[in-house]
């Protein structure tokens, strides 16, 4: 279950927010989570037969998500959106949203995440810090930006995702990376061996590790795939595969 010292210390503080929900008879509310951490929490939480939990990041198919942890029935996650607005011809990034808020003494873990659009961007934090990013961002950099109501009905996309198709021989892990990257077999082998690429959030060093349907892989500088499902075979019995790739 544990992958390292610092995992230790996340699924401690678990247990111990566990007691405090139960003592208390209260709910009990993490900061915003990696998917990485999620996927931990969850398997944990399952581990230990706590079942009365869920995450939450603000909308549909959030990337960083609150874990809420819930006495009797779940109440209102503590999450709010910001929205700027600025002119389309402004061009600004995710980094240069992040950067701002941080100079703000804003922690990471308060930030969900981070919609940009031509001349919108749409913000997840915690609410306990909206009034305060509110009363203090005029300018993300040099641009000028208004904050208004976010439409939550109209989100931007975001970095958006395609679906992508691929035909590899078996679900061994090292096919499905080498059918993505392009690289070679061994140099594909070098790539896991080296820690560069996770499967459902964890290293993966086993080669030929078998990947299923909805299992999520990340590769260094290539990004994060989702196998979406088997969707057929050729005539030489090859696997056709759809992934979905974010970009």
């Amino acid at each position: 279950m544990y992958i390292s010292d610092k995992d230790k210390l996340f699924c401690s503080k678990i247990d111990d927010a566990v007691e405090l929900c139960l003592k208390w008879q209260k709910p009990y509310f993490f900061s915003f989570m990696s998917e990485r951490k999620q996927y931990i929490a969850d398997n944990y939480l399952k581990s230990i037969y706590f079942q009365n939990y869920s995450f939450f990041g603000g909308y549909e198919n959030s990337e960083r998500k609150v874990l809420g942890l819930f006495y009797d029935d779940a109440v209102d996650f503590p999450v709010s959106a910001v929205e700027f607005v600025y002119r389309k011809c402004d061009k600004l990034s995710h980094r240069d949203f992040l950067g701002a808020l941080m100079s703000l003494g804003i922690e990471r873990e308060t930030v969900g995440d981070i919609l940009v659009e031509d001349g919108r961007c749409v913000v997840f934090v915690k609410s306990e810090v909206k009034d305060y990013i509110v009363s203090q961002v005029s300018k993300i950099g040099r641009v000028g930006v208004k904050i208004c109501e976010a439409d939550l009905n109209n989100l931007p996309k975001g970095r958006g995702f395609e679906e992508l198709g691929y035909i590899v021989s078996s679900m061994r892990l090292d096919n499905i990376v080498a059918a993505i990257t392009g690289l070679s077999r061994e140099k594909t082998k070098g790539q896991i061996l080296s820690g560069n690429v996770c499967l459902n959030y964890s290293e993966a060093r086993n080669i030929s590790q078998n990947v299923c349907q909805d299992d999520c892989i990340t590769i260094r500088g290539k990004g994060k795939y989702i196998i979406k499902a088997v969707v057929g075979y050729t005539k030489k019995q090859r696997i056709r595969i759809s992934i979905i790739h974010f970009r």
